[in-house]
């Protein structure tokens, strides 16, 4: 069984992100939403792996895989370093319309986006994941054109003046894990790890996005003789 870590024993992802997950209710009063001065796992030596757990891959949970937390989940990696590893889950929409988490952000009145519930560790807090052509410095690129981060600038141009494909999702609570908890798991065989691309982030159909992935993994491949 997956073992959640606890806001009490994250410490290490205050040091990573300090300010990058906000409380809805402060980003509905900020009007200014950044990620100035991070300190991110990249920039220390990354826990050597023979599992492929990096940032930037999706995690495919087992189907017997049975915690609540992560049952039929996929989850974006988005660091993964000595301290441990945080990701976002990306196939959990809510019924809640983002404009009315955030109220404040008249941008989003009209709007069809929806919350997701990004995983169980401080669900009153928000990340969001852009696609986007340019991206200012504050946000952390996690994929080529897909970038974490919180930008107000940023979120009104993609609502009111996006260029072709450029998108958001917005996430409340991320999923993170304690230096070699992940390693662990995948040595129990709760989690299968393929590469990730920003169609399977924001294109596909988050509900069924699960099954597809776990259909692709166990296909039978062909092996072709020349």
């Amino acid at each position: 069984m997956t073992t959640v870590v606890r806001p009490g024993d994250v410490s290490f992802l205050c040091r990573l992100f300090p300010g990058a997950l906000l409380s809805l209710s402060a980003l509905v009063l900020s009007y200014h939403i950044g990620l100035s001065g991070l300190v991110f796992a990249e920039d220390r030596p990354e826990v050597p792996s023979t599992l492929a757990i990096k940032k930037g891959v999706l995690l495919v949970a087992h189907s017997g895989l049975m915690d609540p937390n992560f049952q039929q989940t996929v989850v974006l990696v988005c660091e993964h370093g000595a301290e441990g590893t945080l990701g976002v889950i990306i196939n959990r929409p809510t019924a809640v319309p983002l404009s009315e988490a955030l109220p404040n952000l008249s941008v989003l009145k009209g709007t069809s986006y929806v919350l997701f519930a990004g995983g169980p560790v401080q669900p009153d807090g928000i990340l969001m994941l852009f696609r986007v052509v340019d991206a200012p410095g504050q946000l952390r690129k996690i994929l080529e054109r897909v970038y974490l981060g919180l930008n107000r600038e940023i979120l009104e141009r993609v609502i009111t003046d996006p260029h072709p494909t450029e998108t958001f999702r917005a996430y409340a609570g991320y999923a993170g894990w304690a230096p070699g908890q992940l390693e662990f798991e995948m040595a129990m065989g709760s989690w299968a790890v393929i590469p990730a691309d920003p169609a399977s982030i924001f294109d596909k159909v988050p509900e069924t996005l699960w099954a597809e992935m776990v259909e692709a993994i166990q296909a039978p491949r062909v092996i072709r003789l020349e």
